[in-house]
């Protein structure tokens, strides 16, 4: 199982991590960035899981230890968070941590997290590759076009929170930056990868996508 460990973030403050590390493996790294329910034990799990296909897996802790019950208690949490902060601080500083051994280190996000993982690719961050999963932020937040490196994101046709033309809309400024991408859509609603979210898990999709996320982090982080 994992641990609570510290890091250093690029302004020099300190910040709280879930760390899982594989048994064995390539000892890359992946940044993880929960969902708005904060470091809850399914979030805590999907690291597990990740770890076990042989990478080293951060979540830094955006909420500092709270985490929701209900959905108005996650969306209390969520936007009292200062996106620009998690996206230039905690996510750069996690990946710094991971990265000490030289390894090369991804970045992947649910919902909120995938939000903030797009903003991470875009503001470059020392990322070798990303996956975004059904999240996104607002259009004024940067141009995606600016990616400089490979991304993938998994998307729910169904999405009432992420709708699917913003999806659209994000893929038509990757093809106009040249950026290499994969985007799947799924034909599923919001949180399809979670089994204890909102009630929309769906087994097949979630699979599909996790096979092709973990398939394409070997690929990019060697």
């Amino acid at each position: 199982m994992g641990s609570m460990i510290e890091f250093s973030r690029p302004d020099g403050k300190m910040a709280p991590g879930y760390l899982a590390e594989p048994a064995t493996g390539n000892r890359s790294g992946v940044v993880m960035l929960e969902e708005w329910w904060g470091i809850n034990d399914e979030i805590k799990a999907t690291a597990e899981r990740l770890a076990s296909e042989g990478f080293r897996v951060l979540i830094p802790d955006l909420f500092r230890g709270r985490v929701a019950a209900t959905g108005d208690e996650a969306s209390h949490l969520m936007d009292g968070l200062d996106f620009s902060d998690a996206a230039s601080q905690d996510a750069p500083g996690a990946a710094s941590y991971l990265s000490q051994s030289g390894a090369k280190v991804g970045i992947t996000g649910y919902c909120m997290g995938g939000a903030l993982t797009l903003l991470a690719a875009m503001h470059g961050a020392g990322f070798a590759s990303a996956v975004i999963y059904y999240g996104f932020p607002p259009e004024d937040a940067g141009d995606p076009a600016t990616i400089r490196i490979p991304l993938m994101g998994h998307w729910a046709l169904h999405d009432a929170f992420f709708k699917i033309d913003g999806v659209d809309r994000i893929e038509e400024r990757l093809r106009a930056g040249d950026v290499s991408y994969q985007f799947y859509r799924y034909d599923a609603k919001h949180a399809f990868a979670n089994p204890k979210g909102l009630g929309n898990y769906n087994r097949d999709a979630a699979e599909a996508a996790w096979k092709r996320s973990v398939e394409f982090f070997h690929r990019t982080l060697g």
